[in-house]
């Protein structure tokens, strides 16, 4: 049984004292209209409406109950609304999260954009490069690369995200250009140790050949500006991702290394918690990404 929907018929014939008019009102069928009323009655071991053929009033309980379902259908009425004018205008907060470097040089330039535009909305932007659990963490929104696994998580995908091997004019200039893939094994590599298979590199020609080479080096890390910073001060080969290494390839503190070899890319997908019924500002959010992770997102010019 559907007790609010009783309770909303119960007001209604009160409120236009008749049976009849409240079907219409509601679109219901008269004899719908009686066997709700039945049924709360019922429920409540309480009669609630006097019927005569004059028509209807309340009993005294009735009249007390009545008053406490209006009240109560009013604060209903009241939350439904809320929750539409702020889907409406997006308001409230969102939610976020996202690896350290992608969040600080690509998603907050453009949260900053798409907050201007909504200025009912609040953000708050979690950038960690370890996993983190939406549902328990309390996250509306991830913005995660790589194949998403399979779950209950609801995602989007936005676009693709590619990587490029560099190194320092000056590294070049002191150890050589290599030429083939193999003849990375001979030179200092700067490891990302989170993935790309961390200490194999995984290159592909334009014949379509694969090549997988196991690197080493004096530089690891986890953090892609660390590697930055490493590959710009000579230490090595780096791969980026191209968003990462981009501003310095563009002013010549960077020059790309086999350029006649594809890295793997990644795919970029917006998760949230829920496939199901998601949130206004979510999805609002998407749509704004969207058409900016199209062509070369990564590239400042």
């Amino acid at each position: 049984m559907d007790r609010l929907r009783e309770l909303r018929v119960f007001v209604r014939v009160v409120e236009l004292g008749s049976f009849s008019k409240a079907a219409a009102d509601l679109i219901i069928s008269q004899s719908t209209v009686t066997k709700n009323i039945a049924e709360l009655e019922t429920h409540l071991k309480v009669r609630l409406l006097n019927r005569n053929t004059r028509g209807i009033s309340l009993t005294e309980l009735g009249e007390l109950y009545y008053e406490k379902c209006k009240a109560a259908l009013h604060e209903l009425s009241e939350a439904e609304s809320i929750i539409g004018r702020r889907q409406a205008r997006l308001e409230g907060t969102l939610r976020i999260s996202t690896s350290v470097a992608f969040g600080r040089r690509i998603v907050a330039p453009m949260l900053i954009e798409f907050m201007s535009a909504n200025p009912g909305l609040r953000v708050d932007l979690s950038c960690d490069d370890k996993y983190v659990d939406l549902v328990s963490q309390g996250i509306d929104l991830a913005l995660r690369m790589g194949r998403l696994a399979d779950s209950s998580l609801g995602g989007r995908y936005l676009g693709r995200n590619p990587w490029i091997m560099v190194a320092s004019p000056e590294y070049v200039a002191n150890r050589g250009q290599p030429v083939e893939p193999t003849e990375l094994a001979s030179h200092d590599c700067i490891i990302y140790s989170s993935v790309q298979g961390d200490a194999v590199w995984h290159l592909r020609g334009v014949t379509g050949v694969h090549s997988s080479i196991f690197v080493q080096g004096r530089m690891r890390s986890n953090n892609l500006s660390t590697l930055l910073i490493a590959a710009e001060n000579g230490l090595g080969i780096a791969i980026l991702p191209y968003y990462v290494a981009d501003e310095a390839f563009q002013d010549g503190r960077l020059v790309q290394i086999l350029t006649d070899y594809l890295l793997p890319d990644q795919e970029l997908h917006a998760v949230f918690p829920s496939p199901k019924m998601v949130p206004n500002g979510v999805l609002s959010l998407i749509d704004f990404l969207k058409p900016r992770f199209r062509d070369q997102w990564w590239t400042t010019t």
